[in-house]
């Protein structure tokens, strides 16, 4: 145990880890927790938690920031706002995007971001680069540019009409990813079968919200999915599908997993804690609930639940897009707005801890070391944080959240700290949640006061995913690839 004087001390704890629940005191020296044991002294700072759970900061590896979407709409939450509330809901770390559109120069995109996010986060900070115009200059000079800045992951779309890439450039994409040691996250969807049901349903004046819903069919998500599979097989490159949203296509990822493929997978709270039928509300509300893919029915929400259960699903992010319900975001035609015009994306940054603490946890679907599997220490393997980030062990970042777990709120937009608007989880009971949250050894949030500001958050340069991510699936026919492109065809 270290002889310094603490910086902080929390004591009295009932500490949980992915792995382990105990209680002891935690020392904090330089931002970095220093000593894990019963009785230490009390620091600078002193805490007394009793009564209180400390978990490790929630990491939200999915999630839309200042960002402009392909439709040209940029969203409500700038760098403040959006990392102020994640703060609030008991979240340390962000990975949001860095999105390339086409035309765009990688370097250029990058210092962008990384200049706004610098100038205004309150919390520490990592990248995902959004790839939607992969050139020859991109693959060979810029994506292995970034990974060395520790922007180690690419995300690349396979619908939206500006954005998605061809199988063939995302073959391309793959084998960059795999040279360098990059994961690959996709949002699969099959566009041309979007694209179709859309074109008639409008066709037929069926333009409500709801039938964002009908033409985002499951089929297109679980087609896409496995395709999306393929390809990574084929390459032999590790992939993550993001945002998964329908039973099916859990099976689909559970059988890949069976084959012993490295395939990965996060879901997000709109599947679990909203349906089919939000999209079906009066006028345009209906609106407000409308992401790609979209929620589905009681079915999907279990098969959804269940994929957590089984490890099927290993990260649980926000996936927060927000866009506010006017003509700057969802209703750009105020009402003449059609499902095909909207903004796809909502609100969940600051929510996405406490309803899976409240519903998972408090019901005793989810153990609390599931729980923090599940929403911070996942995804700092996943992304190559970890051990810096997603758990309470010596030598790790100090961020730290209090979790009181008797506490009841009934969520309200105003209690909120985003910028969109509305919240689409209004009204709902909510038991359990973080009283203090802890940042690099600082407190950010106490009281239900900020305590941080502009330009507190750091870049965290990312490493390339662990081993387990990367694993080659040797004498599998897949490995034709590196048998003749990748030096080890025989002349």
């Amino acid at each position: 145990m270290t002889d310094l004087p603490f910086d902080l001390t929390i004591r009295h704890a009932r500490i949980s880890t992915a792995t382990d629940t105990f209680e002891a005191d935690v020392g904090v020296i330089d931002g970095r927790i220093a000593a894990i044991a019963k009785g230490l002294r009390p620091g600078r700072q002193d805490i007394d938690a009793a009564g209180y759970w400390l978990l490790p900061g929630g990491i939200d590896s999915h999630c839309h920031i200042e960002q402009l979407s392909g439709m040209g709409v940029m969203c409500a939450d700038d760098f403040y706002s959006g990392t102020v509330s994640a703060a609030f809901g008991g979240t340390t770390t962000i990975i949001p995007f860095a999105a390339q559109h086409r035309g765009d120069q990688i370097p250029e995109v990058l210092a962008d971001y990384s200049r706004r996010a610098a100038e205004k986060a309150v919390i520490d900070y990592g990248f995902h680069l959004i790839l939607a115009d992969p050139t020859e200059q991109a693959l060979q000079i810029d994506l292995p540019g970034a990974i060395a800045q520790g922007i180690t992951s690419f995300k690349i779309y396979m619908t939206y009409e500006r954005m998605m890439l061809t199988d063939y450039q995302i073959l391309d994409v793959m084998d960059c990813a795999s040279r360098h040691g990059a994961l690959v996250m996709v949002h699969a969807e099959n566009n041309d079968m979007i694209r179709w049901l859309a074109r008639r349903l409008v066709e037929g004046g069926m333009t409500a919200p709801k039938y964002h819903g009908v033409s985002h069919t499951p089929i297109a998500e679980s087609e896409a999915t496995n395709r999306a599979v393929a390809l990574a097989r084929l390459m032999d490159v590790p992939i993550l599908i993001v945002h998964v949203a329908s039973k099916e296509t859990v099976s689909v990822i559970n059988a890949a997993q069976a084959l012993g493929l490295s395939v990965h997978a996060e879901s997000c709270p709109q599947y679990l804690f909203l349906t089919a039928e939000d999209l079906d509300r009066p006028g345009l509300e209906g609106a407000k609930y409308c992401c790609s893919p979209p929620p589905g029915d009681a079915a999907s929400q279990e098969g959804i639940w269940q994929g957590f259960f089984n490890g099927t699903l290993q990260v649980y992010s926000s996936d927060h897009a927000p866009y506010r319900f006017d003509e700057t975001g969802k209703l750009p035609r105020g009402d003449q707005t059609t499902f095909k015009e909207m903004a796809n994306g909502v609100p969940g940054i600051e929510l996405r801890l406490p309803l899976l603490f409240s519903e998972g946890v408090m019901t005793g679907r989810l153990s609390i070391e599931r729980f923090v599997a599940l929403t911070s220490t996942n995804h700092a393997r996943m992304y190559g944080l970890h051990p810096r980030k997603g758990t309470i062990a010596i030598g790790s970042d100090a961020d730290l959240v209090l979790w009181d777990p008797e506490l009841e709120r009934v969520v309200s937009y105003d209690m909120l700290h985003d910028n969109v608007g509305y919240t689409p989880y209004e009204g709902k009971k909510i038991r359990g949640w973080p009283q203090m949250v802890i940042s690099r050894g600082k407190v950010v949030v106490r009281d239900a006061q900020l305590h941080a500001s502009p330009g507190d958050g750091q870049f965290i340069a990312r490493q390339t995913p662990e081993p387990v991510l990367r694993k080659r699936l040797n004498g599998d026919s897949s490995s034709v690839v590196r048998k003749y492109f990748t030096g080890g065809a025989s002349s």
